[in-house]
């Protein structure tokens, strides 16, 4: 039995503004009608599939399940790392998670923000990778390239590939991402394949390649996973033993020291939509080499994306040429094609001038569903909120804001002080300042309703929780 092992806290910059740090690309739905990682998910999934065991952060805890859920599949273990640590402390927290209930399992560690079109061919490689993992092999996957990318590392080979069937053949070294010259000529000695960051082994050979390589890990990361807290159906890696390991990443760590290396070639084809290029590549342009989305209009513009994320905001280019655009209703790129890897310099631009726009999605989701700010302005901000059906928010109070409810589709359970009332469509409800509250949904259906406060801070921080279902703590999200 193979265990996936989905990694998901990255926040994707170099896709802003359709990806930020509080609800990043993996959680999008950038090339197709399912996010990221929910194909991430479903290709990892079937015979010999154990369900998934996820790493990643307190913020997307509940989007983790809730996407999981819409792709119909039951999740294994869900750890929340407390801070970012990068790949190796999280798949040694994986290992040592799985050391415990299944010691003899193999590990298919895997990026959750990637696209690969042929799920039935990766699983065909992966098998193929099967037999070398099981015998003590630290299995990588290489992905055949076509063209001289200088935004991927690579792996050489011992040999030629040959045909690029998925087998297990040698690996002499990691290749760091190399300049244009470089990349060229490793493209044209056919001895390279692109480093996917994709590895198959078993918790034994990793737990012994941690040991060996990278032993000053061990200790904070078993800590750690021994003292983590049960929260729900998630374990809280333990804050401070978390903290004191290594931010390194796994091929740094382990896989760029070890001896006992495989790759299997893959050439059926893979991206990680590491920046617009990409997903302009992965969306199939057109003759002239335009991608537009449904509310996007080209007109005469070559190798050009247009992009619109906003329902009601149309985006028009008149004789673009090697232009990426993507709008959304609180910010808007425009960037050069050659420039995509760029964007990121944009995101530390704006963090450096404060904007919320370089972190924070413009939707912000919450274990019961959804809000957004639709105006604000001077001691008031109007919003819209969605709310599951059987969801309901934390029962709470404010120290500096009255609310004004309005529903505007299915019926709301409110709780204000001693009164619980149900409210449905175009009935309203007063929450005075202080007053404790409760918005339901007792229904079937989404409730949405339109919040207006008022008063002197209207901040997500000013929430007292004195009960809530989803077992947060106090502060914005809890």
């Amino acid at each position: 039995m193979i265990t996936p092992i989905l990694l998901c806290g990255g926040s994707g910059t170099r896709l802003w503004p359709l990806s930020r740090k509080s609800y990043p690309k993996q959680f999008v739905p950038l090339a197709g009608e399912t996010t990221l990682f929910q194909a991430s998910a479903e290709r990892l999934s079937g015979p010999g599939y154990a369900p998934p065991l996820v790493l990643t952060n307190s913020d997307f805890r509940f989007i983790v399940t809730e996407q999981l859920a819409g792709a119909g599949i039951d999740p294994g273990a869900i750890l929340i790392e407390p801070a970012g640590r990068n790949t190796a402390p999280a798949v040694l927290a994986a290992a040592l998670w799985l050391q415990k209930s299944d010691p003899d399992a193999l590990m298919l560690v895997a990026p959750s923000d990637h696209v690969v079109p042929d799920a039935a061919a990766f699983r065909a490689a992966v098998a193929a990778g099967e037999d070398a993992a099981r015998a003590g092999q630290l299995v990588t996957f290489g992905i055949k390239p076509d063209r001289a990318e200088t935004g991927y590392g690579y792996l050489e080979l011992d040999g030629s590939p040959g045909d690029f069937a998925p087998r297990p053949l040698g690996l002499r070294r990691f290749v760091e991402k190399p300049d244009a010259q470089t990349a060229e000529a490793m493209l044209a000695s056919g001895r390279y394949l692109w480093n996917a960051g994709i590895f198959l082994f078993s918790v034994q050979t990793i737990l012994e390649a941690f040991r060996t390589h990278a032993p000053e890990l061990m200790a904070p990361v078993e800590q750690a996973v021994a003292q983590g807290q049960p929260d729900l159906g998630f374990l809280r890696l333990d804050p401070e033993a978390w903290e004191a390991a290594a931010d390194i990443s796994i091929d740094y760590a382990v896989m760029e020291r070890a001896a006992n290396l495989t790759v299997v070639p893959f050439a059926a084809g893979w991206s990680d939509l590491g920046g617009w290029d990409a997903v302009w590549r992965e969306t199939g342009p057109d003759a002239a080499g335009v991608v537009a989305s449904a509310n996007a209009t080209a007109i005469d513009c070559e190798n050009t994306l247009l992009r619109s994320e906003d329902e009601g905001l149309e985006v028009v280019g008149i004789g673009l040429k090697d232009i990426i655009t993507v709008a959304m209703h609180d910010a808007v790129l425009v960037a050069a094609a050659d420039r995509a890897q760029d964007v990121k310099q944009a995101v530390a631009a704006l963090k450096e001038k404060g904007a919320r726009q370089a972190t924070e999605f413009p939707k912000d989701h919450r274990p019961w569903g959804w809000f957004e700010s639709l105006a604000v302005g001077d001691r008031f901000q109007v919003k819209r909120i969605h709310v599951h059906p059987g969801a309901a928010l934390s029962l709470q109070s404010h120290h500096h804001r009255s609310e004004h409810w309005i529903v505007v589709e299915g019926t709301a359970k409110v709780t204000v002080d001693d009164e619980v009332k149900l409210v449905t469509e175009n009935q309203s409800v007063y929450i005075p300042l202080g007053a404790v509250h409760r918005m339901e949904n007792p229904g079937k259906v989404p409730m949405v309703l339109i919040e207006v406060q008022t008063g002197s801070y209207l901040g997500e921080d000013d929430i007292i929780r004195y009960e809530d279902i989803y077992a947060r703590g106090q502060g914005a999200k809890g």
